[in-house]
């Protein structure tokens, strides 16, 4: 080989690992052909030094220039011996859409995202100006021109345009599609929901981008994710409490036997505290207040928990801002209702439930996930109320994100 031709070669090597710049950068910076750069780097390199031609394919990889060469396609190059990188490998994801946070998984990689499900909007031009943690700061706080919006209500989506634009910006966060391939995505949605919402649900994923989409019901996957095997012929009962919905299910070889999806739930639970401080204090306070007060003193059961807050709010009567302290004993009295609504429909589903498998929830016991299952003494009533063991799932939280991990490590089975 030349040694001009040798020099030029391990310059423009050097060059392009020391700078990471682009085949088209190159070839400007050096005043030579795209074509010529090409040659140089695909093909006089690998005779040259493998070593340094490997460090440069890995850049050149993520640069995405391997199009048209002098011609041919790249594939006709050395190029293609190489090992291919994640950008030409099809991922698998799974979503937990819900009302209140949006949970993804990669596979290979674990929970890559949790975020609130809120996107900050302009009103006059309808641009999106921020997504997740950023827009959830804003909720309450936003002036006229900005709308602070939670696209999603009770399980389904209020909003599909944002939901759309919301999953999309998080999975292009989490880097979850490429420009050569497309990933298949489980997203989950609650029990019981009509067939338009559940298309609905399906069409918001399958219009960022997905090669194929699975949807499969909340309930089911986030008792995988709890640690249920829910495929022998044994019951199996979990309450799943979220931001939107409640999902309560019966489940045995791998299905779900009977369920019952509620509208009471996380978000819910604020508005009875917001209701109840109200009527008693004349004090109008916003909906992150109101979370504030369910997650630090919240409570279900009676003297269960002992604790009390300072919040801050609108006076009713004054019209100006005014603070009060709140105790346990007040919230547990704002949430009974709510919660008895879930008592009750827990009840319903366990009095439709065919007595074999009645027997196995008895010795087994019922567990809870979901967000909801924070809440202070929830175990001990649902456990006075329905006569049977009550356990909380180790991470309630992510329950329903570990389930979509087990069903995409098992992805042939929701295939079939």
């Amino acid at each position: 080989m030349d040694n001009k031709i040798y020099k030029r070669v391990i310059d423009e090597a050097n060059y392009i690992i020391n700078t990471k710049k682009t085949i088209r950068e190159i070839a400007f910076n050096k005043n030579v052909s795209k074509s010529t750069v090409h040659k140089d780097l695909h093909e006089r390199l690998y005779y040259i030094d493998k070593n340094l031609y490997n460090q440069v394919e890995k850049i050149l990889k993520y640069h995405l220039q391997i199009r048209h060469i002098n011609g041919g396609y790249a594939t006709k190059m050395k190029y293609k011996k190489l090992e291919r990188n994640d950008i030409l490998v099809s991922k698998d994801i799974g979503i937990d859409l819900g009302t209140a946070n949006v949970l993804i998984y990669v596979k290979g990689q674990g929970i890559v995202l949790n975020e609130p499900s809120v996107v900050a909007v302009s009103s006059e031009t309808k641009e999106i100006l921020a997504v997740g943690k950023e827009a959830h700061q804003m909720l309450g706080r936003t002036p006229g021109k900005v709308k602070a919006i939670r696209p999603l209500k009770d399980g389904v989506i209020a909003d599909f345009e944002l939901t759309e634009a919301m999953l999309n910006i998080f999975l292009k966060k989490v880097k979850g599609k490429g420009k050569f391939s497309k990933p298949r995505i489980l997203i989950c949605c609650p029990s019981n929901i009509t067939q338009v919402e559940r298309n609905a649900i399906k069409e918001a994923a399958e219009v960022t981008g997905a090669k194929r989409v699975f949807v499969e019901e909340e309930p089911k996957v986030a008792a995988i994710g709890a640690g249920l095997d829910i495929s022998v012929p044994s019951a199996s009962m979990v309450i799943d409490i979220g931001g939107g919905t409640t999902d309560i299910a019966i489940l045995s070889l791998g299905d779900i036997v009977t369920s019952k999806s509620i509208r009471v739930a996380g978000d819910l639970f604020d508005q009875e505290i917001i209701k109840y401080v109200k009527n008693k204090y004349k004090l109008l306070i916003g909906e992150r207040t109101a979370e504030d007060i369910k997650t630090e003193i919240g409570t279900v059961y009676p003297e269960s928990k002992k604790g009390k807050k300072t919040i801050r709010g609108r006076d009713l009567v004054t019209g100006l801002p005014n603070s009060i302290t709140i105790s346990s004993k007040e919230v547990q009295e704002a949430l009974k209702d709510a919660i008895y609504k879930i008592i009750y429909a827990a009840k319903n589903v366990l009095e439709e439930t065919m007595p074999e498998l009645s027997a196995d929830i008895v010795n087994k016991g019922i567990v809870v996930t979901g967000g909801g299952a924070l809440i202070d003494g929830i175990d001990k009533l649902l456990e006075e109320e329905l006569k049977v063991p009550i356990k909380v799932a180790e991470d309630p939280l992510t329950c329903v994100a570990q389930g979509t991990a087990i069903m995409l490590d098992n992805i042939n089975l929701l295939q079939k």
